[in-house]
């Protein structure tokens, strides 16, 4: 079985989906916790710290954007960027970090499903990945660039980022950021 679509984890309940266990503190802890799939987060040049302008990819909305989603973006982002800009000519940034543990109760299906799932006593489950819990107006990514003629291409490398992404995004230019 593959991955469940993201609409089963992009919204945000009014807490993260812990189990609370009081007469027995073992149960409170996950075991077994899947690493996320995003290692890099800083890319790009790195060297340099005083950029002229950043471009930002900020949330229109309170989502939770899964670990391989993030890995997509990132890898779709930079590609782009390096081959239209080159790497000494902007330095990439990831700004949130997967910490929500994603869980999921399999249920089994066919004849005779009934004689090995325990249904609802022990809905816990599983992990099976992690997740990034962005608020509204929360910023995804930032790309910071030297020259105004880079805007357009930093834009488009988001649009076809967002496609990848749960959620809502907008991309906001800053002027005269300095040291980052």
């Amino acid at each position: 079985m593959g991955l469940r679509p993201a609409k089963c984890y992009r919204d945000i309940k009014s807490r993260p989906y812990t189990r609370r266990a009081i007469k027995v503190m073992k149960k409170a802890f996950i075991r077994g916790v899947p690493g996320p799939k995003i290692q890099i987060f800083d890319m790009g040049n790195k060297s340099k710290r005083d950029w002229e302008m950043g471009i930002d990819m900020v949330s229109k909305q309170d989502v939770q954007v899964r670990h391989n989603q993030l890995e997509a973006v990132r890898m779709s982002v930079f590609r782009h960027l390096n081959k239209l800009i080159g790497r000494q000519s902007f330095f990439f940034r990831i700004r949130v970090y997967p910490h929500h543990v994603l869980r999921e109760n399999p249920m089994e299906t066919g004849a005779g499903a009934d004689r090995f799932q325990q249904g609802m006593r022990h809905s816990f489950g599983k992990p099976i990945g992690m997740a990034a819990r962005l608020k509204k107006g929360k910023e995804l990514m930032s790309v910071y660039v030297d020259d105004k003629k880079f805007i357009p291409i930093v834009k488009q490398a988001y649009k076809t980022a967002m496609n990848k992404l749960s959620g809502n995004y907008s991309i906001k230019v800053t002027d005269d950021i300095g040291r980052v």
